[in-house]
């Protein structure tokens, strides 16, 4: 099992070939676990509002490569606000 640590690199290097699971690891260490999760879309809250956002969706058991990217975006800002 991959640690958080090990999925971000993945992420950062490839976001083409990153598991839904995986990706779900990441936000909810990161998020907490998803405000909405019932439906096609996993969607996170975060401490400010518009972009980037945290909403993501399995598709065949991957990540959209988009979506990646979102969430490192994320990752990167709320790291940055945190110090």
């Amino acid at each position: 099992m991959a640690s958080i640590k090990d999925i971000l690199i993945q992420m950062r290097n490839n976001p083409k070939s990153i598991r839904f699971n995986d990706l779900c690891k990441v936000c909810d260490s990161y998020f907490s676990e998803a405000r909405q999760s019932g439906s096609t879309h996993r969607v996170y809250k975060t401490p400010w509002q518009g972009d980037p956002r945290v909403n993501i969706q399995n598709s065949k058991g991957k990540a959209k490569p988009y979506q990646v990217k979102q969430v490192l975006a994320a990752i990167e800002r709320l790291e940055v606000e945190n110090g």
